[in-house]
């Protein structure tokens, strides 16, 4: 008969359940790729991406729309910033995200040096509106591209006494990753970011030339990504296909929508194809070639 957990043990679990229901809320493509994550790195993953989705509420709507004014925005995000390092370092969190993050970062060594820039990406959100080359680089590598790093780190370092740092090709692919990840979301939710937010994270001057220049990079960042998934660990490897076959099939629909106002998603035939595909054990998918015909618009991710 099994032992039900009480004390530390059963807020840890509560806390990586909040993290998971997060998860589960916000986004059903990380949910199915997550799914094919061992366990020894599932809830670790869970627990990073639940943290930056609080992060990116507070400068992304929901807080302006429960009347906060961007001083006080700002100030939620510095005291969110503030609580996660303190509960690094004391391995306790009254918000239960966090302490799940906590939890995560502890064991599997992800630093104030990946952490901060991630934070410093989500404050550029409620002063910046319009970006050069300079400066969507700098907002992707702290907003996208330090998220691969973490990821990393729990791939590497997950169930181990004595975290080690990652392969500098492992690094490299997990920041081109995290780069083509963002890319395919700030060109699909243009748009909204332009008219909503009044946001212009790449520079697009309204030509047809400008755009494919992003699918480009998107493309480029994606085949570099996939040279390095062998050498990721094992239980790692089918998770970092399906969602790089994800967004490389939304970069190869991207392509083909000349309509603008419309948002390209993967249709779920086409979602459960892929998975089929990375289940069988295929090796990630060249960007550039689509897995289904139709290109389907609406809402969701």
């Amino acid at each position: 008969m099994s032992r039900e957990p009480t004390g530390l043990e059963l807020y840890d679990r509560t806390a990586r359940d909040a993290a998971a229901a997060v998860i589960t809320a916000y986004s059903t493509s990380f949910g199915l790729a997550c799914r094919l994550l061992g366990p020894r790195v599932r809830p670790h993953v869970r627990n990073i991406y639940a943290l930056v989705r609080i992060a990116d509420e507070i400068v992304d709507g929901p807080a302006a729309a429960a009347g906060l004014s961007a001083d006080a925005e700002r100030a939620v995000l510095d005291d969110l910033e503030t609580e996660v390092y303190s509960a690094i370092e004391r391995g306790f969190s009254a918000n239960l995200v966090v302490h799940a993050f906590a939890a995560t970062a502890r064991e599997c060594a992800i630093g104030e040096d990946i952490i901060r820039p991630f934070f410093s990406s989500m404050r550029t959100d409620l002063e910046r509106t319009d970006h050069d080359a300079a400066s969507h680089a700098e907002y992707v590598y702290g907003s996208a591209e330090v998220i691969g790093l973490m990821c990393l780190q729990v791939f590497v370092n997950a169930g181990s006494r004595h975290p080690v740092p990652a392969a500098p090709r492992l690094v490299e692919g997990a920041r081109r990753l995290g780069a083509a990840f963002q890319d395919v979301n700030f060109l699909r939710d243009h748009e909204h970011d332009a008219g909503g937010l009044g946001r212009n994270y790449l520079g697009l001057d309204g030509t047809r030339a400008s755009r494919v220049a992003v699918l480009d990079r998107i493309d480029a960042d994606l085949a570099a990504a996939a040279a390095t998934v062998p050498a990721l660990p094992a239980d790692c490897r089918r998770a970092v296909t399906l969602a790089h076959d994800l967004f490389a099939e939304l970069s190869a629909r991207l392509r083909q929508d000349h309509e603008a106002g419309r948002r390209v998603r993967v249709p779920d035939p086409v979602k459960a194809a892929i998975a089929a595909r990375v289940i069988a054990g295929r090796p990630p998918r060249p960007p550039g070639a689509r897995s289904g015909r139709t290109i389907s618009i609406g809402a969701g991710r």
